[in-house]
């Protein structure tokens, strides 16, 4: 019984880490409540998905993750640009001017 309460604590920790960073809550849950302590940490050490260098394709113009190898939409083989797009994060607000 205490090994159950134990794993879904680690579950649900896990899956709101997870769920920050951009990832599925529910499958951070599974992975942290199996194996509770080794589950957690890696979803701690997991990358942020919103912070993550873009790309456009050549053939098709969609913009992906960085590390993807191949364009989801026409299939093309990506290489690594020379000149990476900011994240999405990164955008600036826009600020009026006061007076």
């Amino acid at each position: 019984m205490a090994y159950v309460i134990i794993a879904v604590c680690f579950g649900l920790a896990g899956g709101i880490i997870g769920k920050i960073k951009g990832s599925s809550f529910f499958l951070w849950f599974l992975i942290s409540g199996v194996v509770p302590i080794i589950g957690l940490l890696t979803a701690i050490v997991y990358r942020f998905e919103h912070d993550e260098l873009r790309r456009a394709c050549p053939r098709c113009g969609r913009v992906t993750k960085i590390y993807d190898a191949v364009c989801i939409r026409c299939g093309a083989e990506l290489e690594y640009p020379d000149v990476p797009i900011a994240p999405a994060s990164w955008r600036r607000v826009p600020t009026t001017p006061s007076r």
